[in-house]
């Protein structure tokens, strides 16, 4: 699905067509319908994917791609085919499918290699921009591809990247996913202190949190 379909449906839910994009910081999503983007759609992605229902990226977000495979999902086990995520259909997958984290790993632990040591907030922002990437045509189309895309990151160009994440950033993980971005939309970052790019000292600022320059 292009990227431009999936922010027209964002322009659409916050036009009232589906409600709120993004399910509140830490709830429990009980339905999960096209529009929404939460840690919750996530974990439905992935477990849709490890069952063979799904072959798009998981990228957190609830748009065309995830209710087919929602509907195909239902219709194979009997379910009522509507596309939309509720209760029954919820208890049925987990079932079904075994858990799967994968994404919501990789986002925290590219979250702890890029920014342990920042704030609560900073750690947030670093996420924030990844899932941005994950939206923008300038990058490729799921968390996993753009956190691997070559010489995007140093963490996973240095090798920290393969720490285990910590509580604090698991927790940021999920809120970036939960649609908090106190990055602005930011598409990069990079600490002025220590950047040598002459490109990216170039970028318009948006804004600065901790030690890091949010830029597009």
């Amino acid at each position: 699905m292009r990227k431009l379909t999936k922010r027209l449906m964002i322009c659409a839910a916050l036009l009232g067509a589906y409600g709120t994009v993004a399910a509140p910081a830490g709830a429990s999503a009980a339905v999960m319908q096209q529009g929404i983007q939460s840690a919750d759609v996530l974990d439905l992605q992935e477990r849709l994917s490890s069952i063979g229902f799904m072959s798009a990226g998981s990228t957190g977000y609830y748009g065309k791609a995830t209710e087919q495979a929602v509907r195909s999902f239902q219709k194979q086990f009997g379910l009522k085919i509507d596309g939309i995520a509720g209760p029954e259909t919820i208890s049925v997958l987990k079932k079904k499918a075994p858990i799967n984290q994968t994404s919501l790993n990789q986002l925290a632990k590219a979250i702890h290699g890029e920014a342990r040591g920042e704030s609560f907030e900073g750690q947030v922002a670093v996420g924030a921009v990844i899932l941005n990437r994950v939206q923008s045509d300038e990058f490729p189309d799921s968390i996993t591809e753009v956190i691997l895309q070559p010489r995007q990151f140093t963490a996973v160009d240095d090798g920290q990247y393969n720490l285990a994440p910590d509580e604090t950033a698991i927790k940021a993980a999920k809120s970036a996913l939960n649609g908090w971005d106190p990055s602005g939309g930011a598409l990069y970052y990079y600490n002025p202190e220590i950047a040598t790019s002459e490109w990216s000292k170039e970028r318009p600022t948006i804004k600065q949190i901790g030690n890091h320059l949010f830029t597009n």
